[in-house]
């Protein structure tokens, strides 16, 4: 099996410690926003720039990995040239090495908007190039989902090694008739809307713990960047209080203790056949994934990239939560019967219709 990129797992940073970086990447996961709509990056130096390569499984140490990087750069300056007629500065289009793009997007210099700009269109080229390679693989997905399997359950086995809040966490692939069942009830019946194929449930013992793992998650893990817009559910985190608490200790003052880690109230479930009182952290991401660790490097088309990318589903809550979230109303089983009413309202269009015998 080819090992990833990913960086050295560290111990879980305190909320106190979180950087710039950190805060906006939980944001934009929490929020489910999307990162082509950012003005400026918010990294420090090239360490954190390199962290975030080894998450999109580039090697910043490989020479040959910072060359296809050129190539994505390359690509996304003609585009913007030949689109909109874009006349992009030098030092942007090719001078500097693309890794420093990275800096550059985060700086107040006079490239630093130029900078953001071609670094957006590397992200959607990469990703398009990803989904390309994936639809070009004979790979089934039984062999892609056991990689992210193993790709998820080294990280978290080497954050609980390394001490990380976590009391339990499980994973699980959703069967074919469950895949049916949620189509025949969502008003989308795209098999492609369903994201949840392959969900990993991550608990912590407190909800102090919720944005430390959030932060690890997304150091370790999750690239930010492949978040997928609008699939977010934040019913656990007060975002607001912890960007406040943050400008706080930035500017030397005292912050409540729990700030940013308190629950919030909603007003209805984000899933129409939740209990009324469930609650939970969920999103998904485009996991990038290595083609090295399914197909052999000697065997792979030359017209392929060297990663593709899987839609994953991740649920976080903390154990009190969690606990209150498998009984009553909110149970699993009440919500399948909740669903499952809703099918046979669709499939016969009369609540009152019994299901036909057997």
């Amino acid at each position: 099996m080819v090992s990833t990129v990913l960086p050295r797992v560290a111990r879980t940073p305190g909320t106190d410690e979180l950087t710039l970086a950190d805060l906006e990447g939980i944001r934009l996961l929490l929020r489910g926003d999307s990162v082509i709509d950012w003005h400026r990056l918010n990294y420090a130096d090239h360490s954190e720039v390199d962290r975030f390569l080894r998450l999109n499984e580039f090697d910043p140490e490989s020479d040959e990995e910072m060359g296809w990087l050129e190539d994505v750069r390359a690509e996304a300056v003609d585009y913007l040239a030949r689109a909109y007629a874009m006349a992009i500065p030098d030092e942007v289009a090719a001078d500097l090495p693309a890794r420093d793009l990275f800096l550059v997007a985060s700086s107040h210099g006079p490239h630093q908007k130029w900078a953001c700009v071609v670094l957006k269109v590397m992200h959607i080229i990469h990703h398009i190039n990803g989904r390309k390679s994936l639809l070009k693989m004979s790979v089934s997905d039984e062999i892609i989902f056991r990689e992210i399997e193993l790709k998820v359950m080294q990280v978290v086995e080497q954050l609980r090694a390394a001490g990380a809040p976590l009391t339990e966490w499980e994973w699980s692939r959703k069967p074919v008739d469950s895949q049916i069942t949620k189509l025949l009830a969502k008003r989308s019946t795209l098999a492609a809307s369903i994201y949840d194929k392959l969900r990993f449930r991550l608990i912590v013992p407190s909800p102090e713990d919720l944005v430390p793992m959030l932060a690890t998650l997304t150091r370790q893990l999750i690239p930010f960047n492949y978040v997928v817009p609008g699939e977010s559910v934040n019913q656990l985190v007060d975002l607001n209080a912890l960007l406040r608490a943050q400008e706080e200790r930035a500017e030397g003052h005292p912050s409540e203790p729990g700030s940013g880690r308190t629950r919030l109230p909603t007003a209805m479930p984000y899933n129409e056949f939740s209990g009324p009182e469930y609650r939970i952290v969920n999103f998904v991401a485009d996991l990038p994934l290595r083609i090295e660790r399914m197909i052999p490097r000697s065997d792979r088309p030359a017209d392929i990239g060297h990663v593709v990318f899987v839609l994953t589903e991740f649920q976080i809550a903390d154990k009190a939560t969690a606990q209150r979230n498998e009984s009553g109303a909110s149970s699993h089983e009440a919500y399948k019967a909740r669903q499952h009413e809703r099918v046979r309202m669709r499939l016969f269009r009369d609540k009152e219709d019994p299901l036909p015998p057997g």
